[in-house]
């Protein structure tokens, strides 16, 4: 049975979202699933709370108006990519707080797809957007973050390691590396060799519908983020699939985490899985 049916990818309009786009109509295309886009009009972006300055409120005629424009030209620019190529496509603009309304709106989808760097990419330096980050940390669904440029082609890696996190991902795995035709590359962190092969016994039993070839590789050395992603470039992936959430889900909730620091820096596109 297919968990993935339809896909949500959120957008503002902007080129870090523009990659997201083009992933998000790749990923349904190829697996056949339904695509919905959603473009948020952040309230906060043209309304001001009374900072006690005593100033009158910000003038927003025409503001709200453009920010809606913007949005709708967004989902037009979705709908026209995924008409091109021959996708089933929904799209819709909201109002209020982004990640609030992606959060709510992707309860109805499959899984979600995410831009990484969001509309001011240019101004920050190794982080990730403000509204994604948001997202990320609210959604129980699993999130795809695409950075600029990366695109839905190559072997999908699965990190692994033992979380129930990562039990989730693999099933995940199993499923798109199926719908995809692509193969898996399982990669297994662990500073004990015991413990890196009791891991890959529960991994290949967790693998076991799998159509595709699959490759091993494990480390025990090194930063695990690091090794994640040098695994993801060795194998020329266009995807790596990993738990939201480490073996401790409270220290793996802040930025610094295996997952963040995964995210922050890897040139694929990263799937969370919850």
């Amino acid at each position: 049975m297919n968990m993935i049916e339809s896909i949500l990818v959120g957008t503002d309009g902007s080129a870090a979202a523009g990659s997201a786009e083009g992933f998000a109509v790749s990923l349904a295309a190829r697996m056949r699933a339904r695509l919905c886009g959603l473009s948020v009009v952040e309230e906060r972006a043209y309304r001001t709370l009374d900072e006690g300055l005593g100033l009158p409120p910000r003038p927003t005629e025409g503001l709200e108006s453009w920010y809606k424009g913007r949005a709708d030209a967004a989902c037009r620019r979705l709908s026209d990519r995924a008409r091109a190529a021959g996708i089933e496509v929904v799209t819709e603009t909201g109002t209020g707080i982004a990640d609030d309304r992606v959060v709510e709106r992707a309860q109805q989808s499959g899984l979600l797809v995410l831009g990484r760097d969001g509309e001011h990419a240019d101004f920050r330096n190794n982080l990730i957007g403000s509204v994604v980050d948001a997202v990320i940390r609210k959604t129980s669904k699993p999130s795809v973050v695409v950075p600029a440029g990366a695109e839905l082609s190559g072997p999908i890696v699965l990190a692994f390691d033992g979380s129930p996190g990562s039990r989730i991902a693999a099933k995940l795995v199993v499923e798109l590396a199926n719908r995809l035709s692509e193969p898996v590359h399982v990669f297994v962190d662990s500073k004990d060799k015991g413990r890196a092969a009791t891991r890959f016994d529960e991994v290949r039993r967790l693998l076991g519908g799998l159509s595709v070839p699959v490759r091993e590789t494990a480390s025990t050395l090194g930063r695990p983020d690091v090794k994640i992603i040098d695994a993801a470039r060795e194998a020329g992936a266009g995807l790596i699939v990993m738990g939201a959430f480490g073996r401790s889900r409270i220290t793996e909730f802040f930025l610094g985490s295996n997952s963040a620091a995964v995210i922050r820096n890897s040139p694929v596109a990263v799937l969370l899985a919850r």
